[in-house]
């Protein structure tokens, strides 16, 4: 960020009272955001803006992908598992007993137990990012590796995938798509929190002459703040960073400072 970038988002600190969260309401009641609310008295919506589509039966058909030609299945979400084993109930295949299961995290792994048992099935899982899967598949080169996937994702599996020359093979099983968002047309909030590139572009999709005016907004992620700024707009508030790793952090950090909370 330039100085005069630093000028302008600092002409920008205005009190907070409204806040959008471009995610989902979470499932617990007391979660970070609720608790933010109640601290400083603020009004807080969720709204997603990107919804999950599982790709039709017949498009799927067009990939030519044998599932069952696979050893092992790598799975990045709860999205990508639901929709895996909703394509393959739908070509009626039942997973034979051998199939090894690699997933991001333990808690993707303990979500496969809503379609298999999970105690009797061969499951490996990383810590809490992609590079700490590629870990764990780098001591299993011999599989060959299917990667359930959306239309939109990051390249950090398949591309480590292909330099270790491990049998692989993606598999596009759902998309990402915009919301419709025109409900939200007259209303204005004081910050609009993105998780991900393709909420800004539901933003634009939804309201291709957005106009951010005193609308502060905030990015999680490089490539999310990237999306912003290539959009043309300002973006006021980044996380992670070295005193807010989470995005209500970095949103509190933000409203103390314009609401001048000491």
């Amino acid at each position: 960020m330039t100085t005069e970038d630093s000028i302008e988002v600092n002409d920008r600190i205005k009190k907070v009272t409204t806040l959008l969260i471009t995610q989902a309401t979470p499932a617990e009641e007391n979660n970070p955001y609720s608790a933010l609310a109640k601290k400083y008295g603020l009004k807080i919506d969720f709204r997603p803006f990107i919804e999950i589509a599982r790709v039709p039966l017949r498009e799927f058909r067009k990939q030519k992908i044998n599932i069952l030609e696979h050893t092992a299945i790598i799975f990045t979400s709860r999205h990508a598992i639901d929709n895996f084993f909703g394509l393959a109930g739908e070509l009626k295949l039942e997973m034979p007993p051998e199939m090894k299961y690699f997933c991001v995290t333990e808690q993707t792994a303990n979500y496969l137990q809503k379609y298999i048992v999970i105690r009797k099935r061969k499951i490996f899982s990383g810590g809490r990012t992609a590079a700490d899967l590629c870990e764990v598949l780098k001591k299993h080169k011999t599989e060959n590796y299917l990667f359930p996937c959306s239309n939109i994702r990051t390249p950090e599996i398949p591309e480590f995938l292909a330099k270790n020359s491990i049998a692989y093979k993606e598999a596009v099983m759902y998309e990402t798509v915009s919301s419709d968002l025109s409900d939200l047309a007259e209303v204005n909030y004081d910050i609009i929190a993105f998780f991900s590139p393709s909420g800004l572009e539901s933003l634009r999709v939804n309201f291709p002459d957005f106009k951010q005016n005193d609308t502060r907004l905030a990015a999680f992620g490089t490539t999310t703040a990237k999306a912003v700024t290539d959009a043309g707009l300002v973006l006021d508030i980044v996380a992670p960073h070295p005193n807010a790793p989470s995005m209500t952090g970095a949103i509190e950090l933000y409203i103390k400072k314009a609401n001048n909370i000491k």
